[in-house]
C-alpha cells in the first residue's frame, strides 16, 4: 500500500513538473519535426486505476475522432445489452407446411445480425431443408422492418459505394452484401473468366473484357468492374488481361440488401435441392404467421471484438440501431440510438456536453468528442464489469487488427491495446498502454491537421506511446 501511494505521488509530481499543457521532450520534438502546431493535437495520458494525470495537452479541445468513436457504442452495447446478447434471424410461413410443400409465402425476417456471413446463411437454408421443407409455392418475402430506412446511400461519404467499409446497416444484411470476384485467363485460352462467390439469383454479369498476349503489366492487367447508375444488380467487366496473368480476386458490394439476401437464399436453396419458382417481395411478417426457424448470431462479445479490432463501420452503426431497437422500439433509428447512449452516459455521471456521436462509426465529418471525455470513457470502461471483454476487443500492437503493422519496433508492443482512426486530415488513437512499472495508462491522441492521415499523425502517436511504455 505504501509503495502504491508513493508511486501515485511520484506520478502526480512528474505531471506537475511537465506542466498542465506540456509534452515530454521526445514527442514535442517529433511534433516540431512534422510541422504540426500543438494547437492541432490532443494528448491525454492518465493512470487507468487512479485517474492520476501524466500528460494533458488540449484535453478539453473538441476534435474529430474518426474511428476511435467506435469505442463508445461498443462499450455502451456491452454494458446495456450484456456480452451474451445475440441477434435473431427468423423464418416464418403464412400457412402450415404439408408433406414438405409450402403453399404460400416464406418470410425471411432480419433481426439486425451484423455478421450474417454466407456460411451462416447456408446453415439457415440447410436447417430449413432439414426441417422437411422442400418446395415453396409462393413468394419469398424479405422483412427489414426492425431498422428504419436510412436517408443516405452507400457512396455518400466518398463516392465508392462498392467498398465494404461503406456498407450501410440493414436488418437483413447477408455477407456484408458483398461477393468475391475472381478474374483469370479461362482454361480455353481464348477469353477472360469471371467467377463470383456467392452468385445470387438476379445478378447479371456482362463480361466485355478481352484476353490478350504479352506481359502481365500496365494495360494488360487493367480489368475493371462497374455498375451502371441505379443498377447495382448489373456488373459490367471491361478491360484487357494478358494470358500470362495469374488470377486476381476482389471483393465488391453488389445489389441492394434485400435483393442480395433473397438472391443468395434462392441460390443456396436450389443448390440444396429445394424448389422455388416465385418472386421477391418486401413486407413485414403478418401477425398470424407461423415460426419455422430461428437462427442466433454470434454473441455481442464476439461482435465487438471484430468491430473494434478491424474497425467495421457497419457493425458499429448496427450497434447504435440495436440499442435503439431494444430500448426505444422499432423501427430503430440512429437518432434514437444516440439518445439511448446519451441517457446511459448521464446515468453513469459521464457528462460529455460536446459529444456528437454521429452514426457511431466515426466515418463522419460531424462526429466530435474531446480528449478528456474519451479518456473518462476509457477509465469508466476499465472499472466496469465487462472490462475483460472490452479490452479484448482492442487491437494489440504489432500483432492483430488495425495495429498488426504498427509499433513492432517498440519495446514489447503487445502491451499496447488501442483503437485507431483515420480520415482526411484526422489521425487518432485511443486505448490502454501498460508501462514498464506494470501500471496501465489510458492514452488518447488526436491529431486534426492537414495531412495527418498520411503518416504524420502516426509518427506523433508512436513517440507518445513509446514514452508511455517506458513509465
Amino acid at each position: 500500500m505504501i509503495f502504491r501511494i508513493l508511486g501515485s505521488l511520484l506520478i502526480a509530481l512528474f505531471a506537475t513538473a511537465l506542466g498542465a499543457n506540456d509534452l515530454p521532450p521526445r514527442p514535442r520534438a517529433v511534433l516540431k519535426q512534422q510541422l504540426v502546431p500543438e494547437s492541432a493535437v490532443t494528448v491525454v495520458v492518465r493512470e487507468a486505476a487512479s485517474g492520476d494525470s501524466l500528460v494533458e495537452l488540449n484535453s478539453g479541445s473538441v476534435r474529430a475522432p474518426a474511428s476511435t468513436m467506435k469505442l463508445l457504442p461498443t462499450w455502451a452495447a456491452l454494458e446495456i445489452l450484456g456480452p451474451a446478447y445475440s441477434w435473431k434471424t427468423r423464418v416464418w410461413s403464412e400457412v402450415p407446411v404439408r408433406r414438405g410443400v409450402l403453399e404460400g409465402n416464406l418470410y425471411l425476417q432480419g433481426g439486425g445480425d451484423p455478421l450474417l456471413t454466407i456460411e451462416h446463411w447456408w446453415r439457415l437454408v440447410a436447417d430449413l431443408r432439414s426441417s422437411g421443407l422442400r418446395a415453396i409455392r409462393g413468394d419469398i418475402v424479405v422483412d427489414q422492418t426492425r431498422f428504419a430506412p436510412l436517408d443516405e446511400r452507400p457512396g455518400d461519404f466518398d463516392g465508392q459505394s462498392w467498398r465494404t467499409y461503406n456498407v450501410l446497416p440493414d436488418a437483413l444484411l447477408v455477407n456484408w452484401q458483398s461477393a468475391e470476384f475472381t478474374i483469370r485467363p479461362a482454361d480455353d485460352g481464348r477469353r477472360v473468366a469471371v467467377e463470383v462467390t456467392p452468385y445470387p439469383e438476379g445478378l447479371v454479369i456482362e463480361n466485355r473484357s478481352q484476353l490478350t498476349a504479352g506481359r502481365c503489366a500496365g494495360r494488360n492487367r487493367g480489368v475493371t468492374l462497374a455498375s451502371p447508375p441505379g443498377q447495382p444488380h448489373r456488373i459490367i467487366v471491361t478491360g484487357t488481361l494478358a494470358s500470362s496473368c495469374p488470377g486476381q480476386s476482389v471483393r465488391r458490394v453488389i445489389m441492394e440488401p434485400a435483393e442480395f439476401a433473397w438472391g443468395t437464399f434462392v441460390t443456396l436453396w436450389r443448390q440444396q435441392g429445394g424448389e422455388f419458382q416465385g418472386q421477391m417481395r418486401r413486407a413485414a411478417v403478418p401477425p398470424t404467421a407461423r415460426l419455422l426457424l430461428t437462427q442466433e448470431s454470434q454473441s455481442l462479445g464476439e461482435i465487438i471484438r471484430i468491430t473494434n479490432k478491424f474497425s467495421s463501420n457497419m457493425m458499429a452503426r448496427t450497434l447504435v440501431l440495436t440499442l435503439a431497437a431494444e430500448k426505444a422500439g422499432t423501427p430503430a433509428t440512429t437518432a434514437a440510438g444516440e439518445a439511448v447512449i446519451g441517457s446511459w452516459l448521464q446515468e453513469r455521471g459521464l457528462n460529455f456536453p460536446e459529444l456528437v456521436i454521429g452514426n457511431g462509426s466515426g466515418l463522419s465529418r460531424e462526429a466530435r468528442i474531446s480528449g478528456d471525455s474519451m479518456a473518462r470513457l476509457l477509465q469508466a470502461a476499465w472499472r466496469g464489469p465487462y472490462a475483460p471483454e472490452f479490452l479484448g476487443s482492442l487491437a494489440l500492437g504489432g500483432l492483430d487488427g488495425t495495429l498488426r503493422q504498427r509499433f513492432a519496433q517498440l519495446r514489447d508492443p503487445s502491451r499496447i491495446r488501442m483503437k485507431t482512426g483515420s480520415l482526411n486530415g484526422v489521425s487518432s488513437i485511443a486505448g490502454y498502454v501498460t508501462g514498464e512499472s506494470g501500471r496501465v495508462y489510458v492514452v488518447v491522441i488526436f491529431v486534426n491537421h492537414a495531412g495527418a492521415q498520411g503518416g504524420t499523425g502516426q509518427r506523433i502517436q508512436e513517440a507518445v506511446i513509446d514514452w508511455v511504455l517506458r513509465q
